[in-house]
């Protein structure tokens, strides 16, 4: 009788720290999972910030480039695409278009004089980049929480709780190819 108890003793001990060790991991994957998802939310925030600067700088560049619309057309075009992005992936992709109209603007811009001088421009344009310095650097912190998350998630013993509750890797926001050239601008 007692040897039954001290079987039954050592099983259920072997099984608490096996369930503790689950609802540990578990904990463990919905902390990371909070921050990858809390990142991608200040990404989120600095691109809209980017979306809401965008109106205004336009508007002043059409007062003294009325004739570059192909530029404006672009911008808006992918500022639309940004707006009514409904996925990561789709937010990611729509955010490199915005990027690069908005890099064929500055390019249009360097042959207005003028405009470079025009104060609100001038303004604009520098909270346009400071914008996009945040941008960068909240998506650096992001790829830094997914590059964490996807190895936790690969893990032994991790990866056997992640698939048990359907944890999947998520996706690094990266440059399409050839973002590190600049746009080629023709007068």
């Amino acid at each position: 009788m007692k040897k039954g108890m001290l079987i039954l003793g050592i099983i259920v001990i072997i099984l608490a720290a096996l369930a503790v060790g689950i609802v540990s991991s578990y904990n463990g994957l919905v902390s990371m999972e909070t921050a990858v998802d809390a990142s991608w939310a200040e990404v989120e925030n600095v691109l809209q910030r980017r979306m809401d600067l965008i109106p205004s700088l336009v508007a002043v560049a059409k007062g003294y480039i009325s004739h570059e619309e192909r530029v404006f057309t672009e911008i808006a075009e992918a500022r639309s695409r940004l707006l009514s992005a409904n996925t990561q992936s789709e937010q990611v992709e729509a955010s490199l278009g915005v990027e690069q109209a908005l890099m064929q603007l500055l390019a249009v811009s360097e042959a207005y004089p003028e405009l470079k001088s025009d104060t609100q421009f001038v303004m604009l344009m520098d909270e346009l980049s400071a914008t996009e310095n945040k941008i960068a650097q909240e998506r650096r912190r992001y790829n830094t929480a997914v590059g964490a998350w996807n190895v936790k998630i690969k893990q032994f013993p991790t990866v056997i709780i992640a698939n048990m509750f359907g944890k999947e890797p998520r996706l690094f926001f990266e440059a399409r190819p050839g973002a590190d050239e600049p746009p080629k601008i023709e007068f």
